[in-house]
Formats: structure tokens, sequence, C-alpha cells
């Protein structure tokens, strides 16, 4: 059989004479998909430069924390002192280029000093806010329900809450929501260690207590039984009251049945007024001792001549002071010139440790790195204030003074 060989010619194959405009025309193509390549090679590199601040809170020019506190009802003017206070830090630090380039953003939510609104914040603020990290809560029993039910299981850390309950500061090795909890402030019981060990080196020995019905209340009611109970001693009576209620008549006649020489009030500003005012009209005048969270200048303006005596611990330093650094700073943000509280100290101290660990973790930031650095502060002094850090240590600072109200309504050390 005899095979013959059919030469296949294409249809529209290109003639020999059109061979130049091809390969000028692929040197076209290939430049385009070079072009097409650089422009997928930067978008990708955009998206891998974006998943560096993968973290919620964090843009290339922001970083977003959260706050929860009473800035409503009774309690509301301790939120807005300490919020007024971070916001016109913030802006200073913007003006002077933010963190690493960053600005921060303060997303405040009202909680009313009620648990349920705090937790809820709380979500919100993660979840919703986006916060990257929290940042000065307020009260004992919220703030350990969130730490427990929230912001300890997100893994989100919080820096600065108004409470010194023990209930906050169980080790991480028993409770490790602990590790996101860090304190700016010292405990209940160093409070009512040097309000108790005051009125025994005087003599007294006849002590009650008039404690709020929370976490709070409580974890100062015990913190006063413990430091008693070194001097062989026990309250003589005890009298409570409700969060964010007035109603102080059964308190009144159970601790007036004791004529105690001495009562510690474990409570806020308004119930502490109204305790005062009844326990006069039973006429009883003992000496008169309260803890730090009561507000101070809250409770001057609210008695007025009658807040003369009571004396007051302390966990910051006395706000009106030119000579400790910390304060100096602290006065120049002061939401309102001139007036200076505790309340807007301790806020400052709050923000200013967030900051600093902000600005030692550096341009990287996620949580974890901004919690090894919180950790980094071990005898850190901000001026007169050391916090006191560590992969096992949350207390902060124990700090912890006296203080009595005087004459005119001035605060005396």
């Amino acid at each position: 059989m005899q095979i013959r060989q059919v030469k296949y010619k294409p249809v529209g194959t290109t003639p020999p004479e059109a061979y130049p405009l091809l390969k000028s025309s692929g040197r076209l193509q290939g430049r385009h998909n070079m072009q097409s390549f650089k422009r997928l090679m930067a978008a990708t590199a955009m998206a891998l430069s974006a998943s560096c601040w993968a973290e919620p809170g964090i843009s290339d020019t922001s970083i977003t924390l959260g706050m929860s506190a009473p800035f409503s009802g009774p309690n509301s003017a301790y939120g807005e002192d300490m919020r007024q206070t971070i916001q016109s830090y913030f802006e200073q630090i913007n003006k002077n280029g933010g963190i690493h380039g960053r600005k921060l953003q303060l997303v405040a939510l009202d909680d009313g000093y009620e648990t349920e609104r705090t937790v809820a914040n709380t979500r919100s603020l993660i979840n919703e806010k986006n916060a990257f990290a929290l940042l000065s809560f307020y009260g004992s029993s919220p703030t350990t329900e969130a730490m427990n039910t929230v912001f300890g299981p997100a893994k989100v850390p919080l820096v600065g809450t108004i409470s010194g309950a023990g209930t906050l500061r169980e080790p991480i090795s028993a409770n490790p929501n602990s590790r996101y909890m860090f304190h700016v402030r010292a405990s209940y019981a160093d409070e009512t260690d040097l309000l108790v060990n005051q009125m025994v080196s005087l003599g007294l020995r006849n002590i009650a207590v008039f404690y709020q019905n929370d976490g709070f209340g409580k974890a100062g009611l015990e913190g006063v039984s413990a430091a008693l109970k070194k001097h062989d001693l026990a309250p003589s009576a005890v009298g409570t009251v409700e969060r964010n209620s007035l109603d102080v008549t059964s308190a009144v006649q159970s601790i007036a049945k004791a004529n105690p020489q001495a009562v510690v009030m474990v409570t806020l500003y308004k119930p502490t007024a109204a305790f005062v005012r009844a326990m006069k009209r039973a006429g009883q005048n003992p000496m008169l001792m309260t803890l730090s969270p009561v507000g101070t200048e809250q409770l001057i303006q609210e008695l007025g001549a009658e807040a003369r005596g009571i004396g007051i611990s302390q966990v910051v330093p006395y706000p009106w002071n030119n000579v400790t650094p910390v304060v100096r700073d602290y006065q120049k943000v002061a939401a309102k010139p001139g007036s200076y509280s505790y309340y807007g100290l301790e806020g400052y101290l709050m923000a200013r440790t967030m900051v600093e660990g902000l600005r030692r973790t550096g341009r990287d930031l996620t949580r974890e790195k901004l919690i090894s650095s919180l950790e980094s502060l071990n005898n850190t002094d901000l001026g007169g204030y050391r916090m006191n850090y560590s992969p096992n240590i949350r207390y902060g600072s124990r700090f912890v003074e006296l203080t009595v109200i005087g004459a005119g309504g001035k605060v005396l050390r």
C-alpha cells in the first residue's frame, strides 16, 4: 500500500510577512501581563499588611480601647470624672503623634453601676465595637462578672477598675481569667488594714461596719473583719444598704444599738451621706471612716460641713500636690483646670499604664504582646507612683494613705 504524505495548512495561518507584527504584539501582551502581575502582587502585599493588623480595634492609624462605667444614675459623677480625664489625656497623646503613629480612640459605654449592663457592655465592646483592649471599669461585682464570663474567656486585657475586691485578685493558677485583669490600685485589704490599725492605735475597740450589700461592700467587710482579727477583735455591729439605694434606716438601727466608738463605711457617697445624717439624728457621733471608692470630692459636696472629721483611705497620691511628677502631669490634662480629684487622678493613672504598655509593645500590636509588655512593668515608676506586674502578679500598686476632711471641705493628709 502506498501512503501519501499530505501537507496540512490550518485555516487562517499567518503569512510570513505578518511575523514582525505578531512579535510586536507579543511584547505588548507581555508588558500587559507584567503590569497585571505587579498589580496582583501589590494587592497581595496590601492584604498581607492588613493581616498584620488582624487584631480587632487595630488599624494602620488607630487603636480602639473600650470602657464601661456609670455615666448615669446616682454614681455617674465617678464615671464622668474618669472618662473626661482619659479623653483629655488621649487628646494630648494624639496631638503628639499617637502611639507609634496610631491615634487612641476611646469607646465608653454607660452601665449605671449595674452588673448585667456591665457584662452586656463588655460583650458589645469586644464583639461589636471591636475594642482592642479594655480600660477603666467600675465596681467589684460588675467587673468580677465581666472578667469571668466575657473578657477573661475572650483573652482581652483590662487595665484598671475601681475595685479592691479579692474576687478580682485570685491567683492566676486558681482562676485563669485573672490573667487579663491588670489592677492599678491597692486592694480593700490594704485599705482596711490602714484604717483599722489607725483606730486601734487610738484605743478604739468597739468598731462597727456599714457596708453595701454587694461585692464591693462584702469585700470591705471581709477586709475590716480580717484586720480586726489581727487585734483579737471583731465588728461590734453591722448594717447594710442595697446598691443604688439610700434606705439606711435598718442599718442605723442595728449599728446604733452597739453605741460604737467608730464605724467603717464601705459605701459610696450618697448612701454614706444618708448614713452620716441618720446616725446624727439618732444621737450617735462615732469616729467615721470610709474607703477610697466613696469619692472624696463627691462626699464633701453632698455633706457640706457635716463631712468634717470623716477619715478616708486613698489609693492614689494627693491630687492637689504640685510636687509629685505624675500629679503635675495629671493636672495638665484634668478635665477642668484647677478642679482636681482622686477619681480623675486614678483614671489618669489607668490610662498612663495602658499607654506605657502600648508603647513598649511597639508597632506590631497584638493582645498577647500587650499582655507581655504590661507584665514587664516591674517596679516601674510613673513619676511618684510605682506599678508592679509580672507574669504572675497583677496587683499594680500597694499605695495607701489616710486623709481627713477638715474645715471648709479641705482634704487633709
